[in-house]
This record gives C-alpha cells, sequence and structure tokens, in this order.
C-alpha cells in the first residue's frame, strides 16, 4: 500500500530568539489526516504554526504546502487554508454579517450558504457586533469563517483553549467532519491532550523548541501503557524498558513505550495478579519527555 499524498512538507525550519529556538523541525502532513501537535506552553507549537501560515519567517528551512512554496504563491496557497489562531482579530464595531462579507472577498471559493448555515448550527446572531461576542462564540465566528471556502488544509493554534465543553466538542466534531474528504487535512495545536486523543489521527510531541516523535494515534496508544508490579515481578530486562518509576507502599509502577513487544513475557504474571497493566493518556506520555525519560 503506497503511503498517502503530503498536503504540506516543512524541512529543517529553525527560528532564533533571544531566548527561544525553533530547532529544525521537520513535518510531512497526509491528505485526509488530523495531526495534533502537543507539547508544554513555550514548546514551540505557535512558532511553527505562525511559520506554516508565513506570518513568521525562519531563520531556515523550507515550507511546501499543495506543492507550492510562499515565496511566488502566498495568494493561492492561503485561498486554501482556512486559519483559526489562538486570538482572534476582527472589527470590533462591525456586525457578524458584515464581518462575513469584508472577508468573502479574499476568497476565490466563498460558499455563503455554507457561512450562513454555520452561523445557524453556532447559534451565533448575524445582527450582533463582535464586541458583543463571548470568547466561545468568537472562535466559533473564526471557524465558520474557516470552513466556508472549502479550505483544503485547516490550520489551528490552540483553538480550543478557554472554551467550556460543549462548545469545545461542537469544534472537534465540525473537524472530524472535514477529513472525510479524503483531500483535507487539519493541524491542530493543543497542550489541551484530552482533544487531540479524540480527533487526531497523527500525534506529534514538541518539547523546547524539537519533535520528540511522530505516530499513528492508535500505535501510540497500543504501546505505552503503565505496568504495576510487585516487588520481583518483572526480570531486569523489562524492569530496563520502564520510565517514570514510582515504588509504593503495596508495589511499584513504570511507564513502557513498546507493550505489544513484551506482553507476552508478562502474560504469566498477569494471569497471577503480580502485575496491572493500565492504559495511559497523552499526558503521561508528555510528561515522560518533558522529564527526559
Amino acid at each position: 500500500m503506497s503511503a498517502p499524498e503530503s498536503i504540506l512538507k516543512a524541512e529543517n525550519l529553525v527560528k532564533k530568539y533571544r531566548e527561544f529556538t525553533l530547532d529544525h523541525v521537520s513535518l510531512n502532513i497526509p491528505k485526509g489526516y488530523i495531526i495534533g501537535l502537543i507539547g508544554p506552553n513555550g514548546a514551540g507549537k505557535s512558532t511553527t504554526i505562525k511559520i506554516l501560515m508565513n506570518i513568521v519567517k525562519p531563520n531556515s528551512g523550507d515550507v511546501k504546502i499543495f506543492g507550492l512554496d510562499y515565496k511566488k504563491h502566498e495568494k493561492e496557497i492561503k485561498n486554501r487554508i482556512g486559519y483559526v489562531g489562538e486570538v482572534q482579530y476582527f472589527y470590533e464595531n462591525k456586525s457578524v454579517t458584515w464581518t462575513g462579507k469584508f472577508v468573502s472577498q479574499y476568497y476565490k471559493k466563498w460558499d455563503e450558504n455554507r457561512f450562513t448555515a454555520l452561523l445557524n448550527d453556532f447559534q451565533i446572531s448575524r445582527t450582533k457586533k463582535v464586541r458583543e461576542l463571548s470568547k466561545g462564540m468568537r472562535v466559533k465566528l473564526a471557524m465558520a469563517i474557516a470552513l466556508s471556502h472549502d479550505a483544503e488544509l485547516i490550520i489551528l493554534d490552540e483553538p480550543t483553549s478557554g472554551l467550556d465543553p460543549v462548545v469545545r466538542r461542537e469544534v472537534l466534531d465540525i473537524l472530524m467532519d472535514v477529513t472525510r474528504d479524503e483531500n483535507k487535512s487539519v493541524i491542530i495545536s493543543s497542550h489541551i491532550t484530552e482533544d487531540i486523543t479524540r480527533i487526531a489521527d497523527y500525534i506529534t510531541f514538541m518539547i523546547n523548541g524539537k519533535i520528540h516523535l511522530t505516530i499513528e494515534k492508535d500505535d501510540l496508544l497500543s504501546n505505552w501503557k503503565k505496568i504495576h508490579f510487585k516487588k520481583g515481578a518483572l526480570n531486569q530486562e523489562i524492569s530496563q524498558t520502564l520510565s517514570n518509576v514510582k515504588e509504593g507502599m503495596f508495589g511499584s509502577s513504570g511507564i513502557t513505550d513498546n507493550y505489544l513487544k513484551i506482553k507476552d513475557k508478562l502474560s504469566a504474571a498477569i494471569e497471577k495478579e503480580d502485575i496491572k497493566v493500565e492504559n495511559v493518556g497523552l499526558d503521561d506520555i508528555l510528561i515522560s519527555f518533558v522529564k527526559g525519560e
């Protein structure tokens, strides 16, 4: 089976600031998938996304989107991207209807019917001025704009941060709908790992300006497990595969990133209840990376 076609390729992106460096970051985004970019605050997620949007210029490295580069094709590229940043900038004293009409002139494939339908779905009043909208409503307005011009690539920088759970779920469900069209992709940056777990096909971990791992979500969650074990239940070989080992009154626990490989070796001890295997979330995995384990 051939590898899926790429919609975005970024190679060796470097951006140097006084106290932070984005260090040779490379991304390959296939068509038809949702890629979750996660990491602690200050990891470089927003810098990476701003480079992908040509808002920030890298010191070195190369970005191609739809096989095109920004030097010659910026207008065409941005016509085909839907972007929602962490902060939404609008003309505050203008109405929602005016905002849609203003934005529509910049997109060749603007669909007014789609925009109106999304406003209805999101329960956004078209007559309200932007300054009257709550943070959640502003994010939904930005999402409605991003999804109303048949964008092939949706790029989102912390779009659900600070939103209530109901609004977050609405936004995430829409993103999953986007990639039912196998020619469209989504990149979503977030430190809310619950959101990424829900929708992403691939996970990219970013720590201190570097990418530590990019992997299919299902493979990641199948291989990363927490092992609870009684004293003497693990041999030295398996013990050495565990990170973040903690000793407790009733036994110890540690995290493995290679569970499928050692699963058979643990079966007898699991049957005797000397070992218990527990699923881990992306937070646990991220903490392991942050601690350098």
